[in-house]
């Protein structure tokens, strides 16, 4: 079952739990082939469950767990905000990835998603244009996230303390 996997990690944005299960988005969601729309909302309000009406096959919803490993393993597209921690975990699981801005925050957001996006490892847009993201996307453009090289910055900072 192809599904998406929507995550807030401890944040609160509930503009873009509302924005992913909005009608526009589920029927994008559906036409794409995906059935399965996972939402782990954070601080934010949990998501009522939806009408049966609703396009997408299966609908899950929940505020934290221990870890999101299962979730990332199995969704073969997360959609998340743009917290560093969440886009790395998302990129070094090799996921197709949609970072979302959060408009009301000035901060860092749109600095690193517009690098991730450049390096061809992400989309990016705010929650006004996901809908119009998810029905143009092409995951099989991305590019896969270069692994982290640790020994190199323990390295640099050996040398920089004169420990080297």
């Amino acid at each position: 079952m192809k599904s998406m996997f929507v995550t807030l990690s401890t944040t609160s944005f509930d503009e873009l739990i509302a924005a992913a299960r909005s009608p526009p988005a589920l029927q994008a969601l559906q036409s794409r082939g995906y059935q399965k729309l996972v939402l782990q909302a954070g601080w934010g309000s949990l998501p009522q469950p939806q009408p049966s009406s609703s396009p997408a096959a299966a609908v899950e919803a929940f505020r934290f767990k221990d870890s999101l490993a299962e979730e990332l393993q199995s969704a073969d597209l997360v959609i998340s905000h743009t917290g560093a921690g969440s886009c790395l975990e998302t990129l070094e699981n090799g996921k197709p990835l949609i970072v979302v801005i959060n408009d009301k925050l000035m901060n860092h957001q749109l600095e690193l998603a517009k690098q991730l996006h450049r390096d061809g490892c992400v989309l990016y847009c705010n929650c006004s244009t996901l809908v119009e993201t998810m029905q143009s996307m092409n995951l099989s453009a991305f590019k896969p996230f270069p692994p982290g090289q640790p020994e190199k910055f323990a390295s640099f900072l050996n040398k920089v303390l004169g420990l080297q």
